[in-house]
């Protein structure tokens, strides 16, 4: 009996210190999440010439039905997926390969180095785009005017570079980041195994390759995830570098589409395009994640 009341008491003890973080969870996430849901159900219903206030009306699924058939939309989906694709693979491979050069034994003013690597992420996100809007402004670009110097007619701002110059700024700024992850990953390596595989004749690159680089996996793995989520959300690089790139177009990324939306106070289509989403990053990362699990059990 007094096991059980004792259980009981734990259970009651636990319960209290849990229940703050579960209301705040609540309130500042499942709420939100729930009203867009519940929002992206109505649509504005505007009778006769539209003279009158419009008034909402329950739509069911038919905004996502107007959204899977809105061409800018869907294309501002498919910019950002293409983006993601070939810039998180390579800012993930920059990370790991800085992360393994500041785990060295030979790397000479690491202190220095680690806090040079990781400053582009300390600065405000918007800071360093409007840095980079700069380096890449026709007629005012260094980048630009050196390429001229070597016969190259270089823009950075037009149509075809406008994805590759957006890669470039999310990669400076976010390499650091995930380096700062991976390199925590790899002070945790027991030292022993890498003296160990040393003392068999191993070079440094097939230690890396063969005993440090699948330890720290489950750490790529994470910052796979976060990166695929923060490539989802893309908006600071390309709202800054708009004005300097007129060409970039107001429905460039998902975020902006639902600005778009918002501005023409049709919150429910804001509301579903956010949904959509969501729902793209989820199936994205969980899919990736499940993906990796079932290879090799990482996590």
């Amino acid at each position: 009996m007094s096991v059980s009341r004792h259980a009981r008491r734990r259970v009651g003890t636990a319960a209290a210190f849990l229940l703050p973080f579960a209301l705040l969870f609540a309130v500042v996430y499942l709420a939100p999440i729930g009203y867009t849901v519940y929002e992206s159900l109505f649509k504005l219903h505007r009778d006769g010439l539209g003279l009158s206030a419009p008034t909402k009306v329950f739509a069911g699924l038919g905004n996502y039905a107007d959204a899977l058939h809105d061409k800018d939309f869907r294309g501002s989906l498919l910019r950002v997926l293409v983006i993601g694709v070939v810039q998180v693979p390579v800012m993930l491979g920059v990370a790991l390969l800085l992360a393994l050069l500041l785990d060295a034994k030979t790397t000479l003013f690491k202190r220095f180095f680690r806090l040079a690597f990781f400053l582009p992420y300390a600065l405000p996100g918007v800071v360093g785009a409007l840095m980079w809007s700069y380096l890449v402004a026709p007629g005012l670009s260094p980048i630009t005017a050196a390429a001229h110097g070597l016969g190259l007619h270089l823009d950075l701002t037009s149509d075809a570079m406008l994805a590759p110059t957006i890669g470039n700024m999310l990669t400076w700024a976010w390499t650091g980041y995930n380096m700062l992850i991976i390199y925590s990953a790899l002070q945790a390596i027991p030292p022993e195994l890498a003296e160990a595989a040393r003392m068999d004749g191993c070079s440094a690159w097939r230690i890396a390759w063969h005993v440090k680089i699948p330890i720290v996996r489950p750490a790529l793995v994470l910052t796979t995830v976060f990166s695929i989520i923060g490539t989802a959300q893309l908006y600071n690089e390309p709202a800054v570098l708009q004005h300097v790139a007129p060409n970039l177009s107001s429905s460039y990324t998902p975020i902006f589409a639902a600005y778009n939306a918002v501005d023409d106070n049709n919150f429910g289509y804001a509301a579903t395009e956010s949904v959509v989403l969501a729902v793209l990053a989820f199936v994205l990362s969980f899919g990736f994640l499940k993906l990796v699990q079932r290879r090799g059990e990482v996590l």
